[in-house]
């Protein structure tokens, strides 16, 4: 990096002109990204609530979470498992549909705009339309089994049927992950298929000895963005279970209490230490996912 001394004098008018082009990108992220991260940060040390003035508490908010908070090892729980139901059926629901999109049939940009249009649609409205569709008394579900003679159950009534209800309101938007894995089928060289046609390969063996591996780049960064989307789930369960976490807390995702402790309980530092400590984890887990991928990626 050269010197101010050093420049010309337009070389200078021209480093002045181009810190001027950058300066409205590194103000909006001092003030909405770096500055809310550190003041986060800071605010996990306080106890706070909002109106009043921070009071420096050092590491009791994480003692407190860590030790005698019963929510927080709920809301870990409910968010785990379903992460470890959710996340192998996105990616193999995502795959079998870029699959079925990547055939080269008549009219099949319709039925790729069709899958992917649910992905887009805010999660606020779709999730209402499942809050309706699982009603338990007037549900479309509920109504079309009740048709072929079983008792539909009451989906987010029932806390054995909470956390499925919320999966499947999830894997409506599946259609974002298959457009992803749909551009990596397109980039697999149709020269290995033709390759392999010749050896007598069927359809099956092309698909596990051929595809899969090809697509593993892909797989791994729809796992990473999935894992990293899947703790932070909360729009879905906000609108279906409530800010409670419904029946026995059986929808209470990690988001959600962060939300429950910072705005409900106005208590700002102890909802930032929360927040801390899901980074680290999911930053843990993220490595883990990394060092792993020298085996199957």
């Amino acid at each position: 990096m050269l010197k101010w001394s050093t420049l010309s004098p337009i070389e200078r008018r021209e480093a002045v002109a181009g810190y001027l082009f950058i300066l409205p990108w590194l103000i909006g992220f001092v003030v909405f990204f770096a500055g809310p991260i550190l003041a986060s940060f800071v605010l996990s040390f306080t106890s706070w609530n909002i109106v009043g003035t921070p009071e420096w508490v050092g590491l009791s908010n994480y003692e407190r979470i860590l030790t005698t908070d019963p929510f927080f090892k709920k809301a870990v729980s409910v968010t785990l498992r379903y992460s470890i139901f959710y996340l192998p059926l996105e990616v193999v629901c995502g795959i079998l549909i870029a699959v079925v999109l990547n055939q080269k049939l008549r009219g099949i940009g319709l039925f790729r705009t069709m899958y992917y249009m649910p992905f887009i649609v805010p999660k606020v409205a779709s999730s209402l339309i499942w809050v309706w569709v699982l009603n338990p008394r007037y549900g479309l579900v509920n109504t079309l089994l009740s048709k072929i003679g079983i008792m539909g159950p009451n989906w987010l009534g029932d806390p054995d049927f909470v956390l499925p209800s919320i999966m499947i309101m999830a894997l409506w938007g599946v259609g974002g992950s298959a457009v992803i894995y749909l551009a990596g089928l397109q980039n697999i060289p149709r020269q290995l298929y033709e390759a392999a046609t010749v050896d007598g390969a069927d359809g099956i063996q092309k698909f596990f000895r051929i595809t899969l591996p090809m697509l593993s780049p892909t797989i791994f960064f729809q796992l990473v963005l999935g894992l990293i989307g899947a703790f932070q789930t909360f729009t879905p369960a906000f609108v279906a279970a409530g800010r409670s976490g419904g029946p026995l807390q059986s929808g209470l995702f990690y988001m959600l209490y962060i939300y429950n402790r910072s705005f409900q309980s106005m208590r700002m530092g102890y909802g930032s230490a929360l927040a801390w400590l899901m980074t680290l984890f999911i930053l843990v887990i993220t490595v883990l996912v990394f060092r792993s991928s020298n085996y199957w990626v």
